[in-house]
């Protein structure tokens, strides 16, 4: 019998971030290694990510969790006990056709990239390595990620209250993984101070982002402009800012309804309204300026601004190496988001960042909403390469895991460990700020 044979896999239910059931998968192999992860939930989703599988009915709000289970203990188990977890690609695979439906409704996503995700952590513990020295190999020069991280939440994080999901910053002048996050914990005080202060502080949303009383879209902007400065930082020099638009959720068919604001935008107006705000403000990254139907309005909003900030899709790509093609070839974005739970395992997870970094679009690995200790992207940010790394905010555990995570694997890798700073942006025209003092 190989050492990495599977002996066990055994799913159990536990509990996210959101208090709502989730899968946890364990595999057990011949060795004794064993592997454990646990799939998170988002709350904005893509129409084209692979599905949860939930009980329905009225217990638990529907959410349950037994019907995955079932199949992580039946089905799922039956087909890959006597494998060999090494052989990732090959039952990430298997599990799909096991499935045998587009987007893992049958067995549900939720038990397919827990069980991926076990897998992998299996395979790595069976070699004595990391997740990240495994994905890694004998590569050097390993690149710590550029952290992407939430100080206001809004959109369906936050009940909508504003109508931006993410208001978020990322310290692309730092020297260091660590470094980027001091100097985030000394704006994410401010802004809490700021908000405070003008009794605008109402608690905090899903990720752990403050969740604002704004009237509008762009106060909110200025009052984060204002914690970089309270921080001791500069706007555009040292700290950036980056948006998640999550436009999906209140646009469709090239219109968009800004509820703060009780106005209604065409794609044109879209565009120019978020066109003014890169004028505006030091913004150097937006995740889903346009719904995933506005591919048109993807296209022309990469022709306007692509040469000076990240368009990201997610909802837009969902995961998926077909969609991130197709959109090479469209030129209508210049960045993807990686989100394993959308595509359902790591392999297909693994395909869309290959296809996007040969491209060269920028890659960002993300957490979801609902999220859990499991601390398996930030690996994936640092083996794959991916040069940036979103989790969420900069409070609640669930979050400074993943961010806790990176600042061990950077101190393992000592001098070896290099910082993805602006290189990871990869931009033409940094904003004015930048352009002043480089």
């Amino acid at each position: 019998m190989s050492n990495t044979e599977i002996r066990k896999v055994q799913g159990r239910r536990v509990w996210d971030s959101r208090g709502r059931p989730t899968v946890e998968v364990e595999i057990e192999l011949a060795s004794g290694a064993i592997g454990r992860a646990i799939a998170p939930a988002g709350a904005s989703t893509g129409t084209g990510e692979a599905l949860d599988l939930r009980d329905g009915g009225s217990a638990l709000a529907g959410l349950g969790i037994n019907k995955a289970l079932a199949a992580v203990n039946g089905e799922i188990a039956r087909l890959l006990v006597g494998r060999d977890a090494r052989l990732q690609a090959e039952l990430d695979r298997a599990i799909i056709e096991l499935d045998g439906t587009q987007n893992r409704s049958r067995l549900g996503g939720n038990a397919s990239v827990a069980t991926s995700m076990a897998l992998l952590h299996a395979a790595a513990a069976a070699a004595d390595q990391p997740i990240w020295r495994y994905l890694a190999g004998s590569a050097k020069g390993i690149t710590m990620p550029l952290p992407e991280i939430q100080i206001f939440g809004g959109g369906a994080h936050a009940a909508r209250r504003v109508d931006v999901q993410d208001f978020m910053i990322m310290c692309p002048a730092a020297s260091t993984f660590s470094e980027a996050l001091e100097w985030t914990a000394e704006v994410y005080r401010a802004a809490g101070d700021i908000m405070k202060r003008a009794g605008k502080l109402q608690g905090v949303a899903d990720e752990g982002g403050y969740w604002p009383a704004f009237t509008s879209n762009e106060e909110a902007l200025d009052a984060l402009v204002r914690s970089i400065e309270a921080a001791g930082l500069r706007p555009g020099g040292e700290v950036a800012i980056s948006l998640d638009i999550a436009a999906s959720e209140f646009g469709r068919e090239g219109r968009y309804a800004l509820a703060l604001e009780g106005r209604q935008l065409d794609t044109a107006k879209m565009i120019d309204m978020l066109g003014g705000w890169l004028n505006a403000y030091p913004i150097v990254s937006i995740e889903d300026p346009l719904a995933e139907d506005d591919a048109d309005g993807f296209k022309e909003f990469t022709a306007r601004y692509g040469s000076r900030c990240q368009i990201i899709g997610d909802d837009f790509f969902v995961t998926n190496a077909a969609r991130v093609s197709e959109a090479i070839r469209d030129k209508s974005a210049n960045a993807v988001l990686i989100k394993p739970n959308q595509a359902g395992t790591i392999t297909e997870t693994f395909e869309a960042l290959a296809v996007a970094k040969q491209a060269g679009f920028r890659t960002i690995v993300s957490a979801r909403s609902g999220e859990t200790e499991d601390v398996t992207i930030a690996h994936l940010s640092v083996g794959w390469n991916a040069k940036q790394l979103k989790v969420g905010s900069f409070s609640r555990s669930e979050r400074m895991a993943k961010w806790n995570e990176v600042l061990r694997i950077e101190e393992a890798l000592g001098k070896e460990a290099s910082f993805a700073g602006w290189s990871a942006l990869d931009l033409a025209e940094k904003p004015a700020a930048v352009a002043a003092v480089s």
